[in-house]
């Protein structure tokens, strides 16, 4: 089972990527998340996947995870068949080439995996991270896959008892899978401030902020409903002045 509670992320002082996501994946279910560029679908990927710390919250993992990114790093020197089994030896299991197979790869599998064409790189990829056995991150796994190899995919995605998270914007069924959906927003007020100064790092991390961002020499926060008014009253304690509410 994987867990997420309360995860949030963002950049330095940037904008919230992720704000308060809270997940539940359980063995054998599949949770394709969805949403436009920018909501951040790859970025809980990778906190899910441990490959980035989460800003705020916790993560709760098995040991052994497999992850398939967007883009597949360019330049990798071994070939197909040496990459795969170097990565089933890092998890002391055996290397399935027959998966490779299976999703209809063609090719000299001993030729250096930068060489492939990303269909085949894709395949290859797809095939270590299926040998997981507690978790398996897919962002994209469809992306560069003909239709056959396409079907092939969904039946070993949705198969075994691993749990899933996916990101698909080509809406693949799958069969029994259930959406989270990144980047809806709730009706919500927005607070515009001047004279924010150092009280933005104070303002950006107060209960209820959803976003905050500087805007000139003051400042836009995006506030939960019901939390405005502790928001403006702080604001004002620290020495700002409010341009404008809203919701």
């Amino acid at each position: 089972m994987v867990r997420l509670d309360r995860v949030g992320k963002r950049y330095g002082r940037g904008p919230w990527v992720l704000r308060e996501v809270a997940l539940v994946v359980e063995p054998g279910e599949t949770v394709v998340v969805t949403g436009g560029n920018g909501s951040g679908k790859s970025t809980l990927l990778r906190i899910a996947a441990g490959l980035s710390r989460p800003t705020t919250g916790r993560v709760h993992r098995p040991a052994s995870v497999g992850y398939l990114p967007e883009r597949f790093p360019p330049g990798v020197k071994l070939s197909a068949r040496d990459y795969l089994r170097h990565q089933a030896a890092v998890r002391g299991v055996p290397a399935r080439w027959d998966l490779v197979e299976a999703l209809g790869f063609v090719g000299d599998p001993d030729a250096p995996m930068a060489t492939l064409s990303k269909g085949n790189t894709q395949k290859v990829a797809l095939a270590q991270a299926l040998a997981a056995t507690g978790l398996l991150v897919l962002d994209e796994p469809w992306s560069g896959l003909d239709a056959e190899a396409g079907a092939v995919l969904a039946e070993l995605v949705t198969g075994g008892a691993v749990a899933r998270l996916v990101t698909d914007h080509h809406g693949h069924d799958l069969p029994g899978a259930r959406e989270l959906a990144l980047g809806a927003r709730r009706t919500g007020v927005v607070v515009e401030l001047d004279r924010v100064g150092e009280a933005f790092e104070q303002l950006s991390v107060l209960a209820g902020v959803r976003e905050a961002r500087v805007v000139g020499g003051g400042a836009r926060v995006e506030v939960e409903p019901g939390y405005s008014d502790r928001v403006l009253a702080e604001a004002l304690r620290l020495g700002c002045s409010v341009r404008s509410v809203r919701s």
